[in-house]
This record gives C-alpha cells, structure tokens and sequence, in this order.
C-alpha cells in the first residue's frame, strides 16, 4: 500500500497554523487605547474585544485634589476634595456593529470629602439651631467617604468591533453606594449641649445620606489597534 503524499501529511499542520495565525491577528487588532474628561475627570483605560457582543476593559479616573472652604448652618469650614477611581467594566452590544452599548461592572474608589471647623474666637456658631459664641478652641470635624468598592450601571456608545483607528466615546452611568460620615468635635467640653450637637450631627448625617450614587458622564476618543 502505497505511503500518505507528505504533503497530505502536512495538511493539517497548514490549517491549524493558518486558523491560529489568523485568530492571533484577529486578537491582536481588537485591542484598544482610549481616554476621556468629563466626571469623574479626566481617564485613560484599555478595552479588549472578546466577540461581536461582548468587550472588556478597565480605566482610572481623577479630578485630583481640591481645597474648598465653605459654610453650613453657621459654621464654617476648611473642605479637602479627592476624587479617584479605578473601574472594570463589561460592555455588551445588543445588535452587532452598532456602537451602542449596557455597561456593567464595579468601580473601585478612593472619594472622601474632609471638612475641618473654623470657629475663631468670639464668632457666633449655630449648633443644632442653637447660637453659641465661640472661645476659639472648638471643633467639628467631618470625614465623608464613598465605600471602597461599589457595583456600576451605564450606557454608552464606542468600543464596539470595528476596523483600526481612531473613533468616539461616551459614557452615562453611576456607581451605587451610600456614602458614610464620621464626625469628631469636643463641642461638649465648651458648653455646648449634648442634645444640640446630636441634632447637628444627626443633621449632617441625613446630608451625606442622600448622596446614594456617583454619577460617571465622559465623552472621549479611542484608538483601535
């Protein structure tokens, strides 16, 4: 019986060779570089294609730190801003070669607001509705924290399969988490009611509450390898 030709033989070593090449191409162009401004600031992240409908990817977002001062009820305050996040994300595409997109995902987060009292000597603080005349030596301090880790939901358009080269980004979405307080004050040493500063306190409190979401809306370029 004769032998197999050799190159029979090799036929499927070709082809296996040829469909891997060609998935490595494939997997090597659904790459993508992309950055955007707008709220949480300014972003940079990468996206990676898996197929037609489904993409994945992650960025880290920043408005940096910022000084506020301000006033509440009264009292006035020193504020320290920061806002910065890291998200992982995964897009899905409802009808094939649309850039419309569902986004879901988390985001990891290091937002806090510090708020540092300035009672100068002689001023007139309102404490829980009630008026008091500082000695210069109070304080109410307030940390405000989004939690570290929270889910995201989003819509957006961009990031879709589609030919190498630049292209446009945008997204609408927020993390869900209820931020926390933790007040610090010596207010009770200095004459202030103990039931004053609870309705303070208890006021602050009901204001952080509400804030439930951070909202995310960004519009940008990406860059498809």
């Amino acid at each position: 019986m004769p032998s197999p030709n050799p190159l029979l033989r090799c036929a499927p070593l070709v082809l296996s060779a040829t469909v891997l090449s060609g998935a490595l191409a494939a997997s090597a162009r659904a790459g993508e570089a992309y950055g955007a401004v707008g709220f949480p600031g300014v972003l940079g992240g990468y996206a990676q294609t898996v197929n037609e409908h489904l993409v994945l990817r992650a960025d880290y977002a920043t408005l940096g730190r910022h000084n506020k001062d301000g006033e509440r009820e009264g009292i006035n305050y020193r504020g320290k801003l920061k806002l910065a996040r890291v998200g992982l994300f995964a897009d899905y595409f409802p009808a094939r070669g649309s850039g419309f997109r569902l986004t879901g995902g988390l985001t990891v987060n290091d937002m806090s607001l510090k708020l540092r009292s300035n009672m100068p000597a002689g001023s007139t603080i309102n404490v829980g509705g009630v008026n008091y005349i500082a000695t210069g030596n109070e304080y109410l301090n307030a940390d405000v924290k989004i939690p570290k880790v929270t889910p995201y939901v989003g819509i957006g358009w961009g990031h879709h399969r589609r030919e190498p080269g630049w292209g446009l980004i945008a997204d609408m979405g927020v993390s869900i988490g209820k931020a926390k307080l933790d007040v610090d004050t010596n207010l009770a040493s200095y004459g202030v009611q103990q039931a004053d500063i609870d309705r303070e306190v208890r006021d602050l409190r009901d204001d952080v509450g509400k804030v439930r979401v951070v909202p995310q809306l960004s519009l940008g370029a990406s860059y498809r390898f």
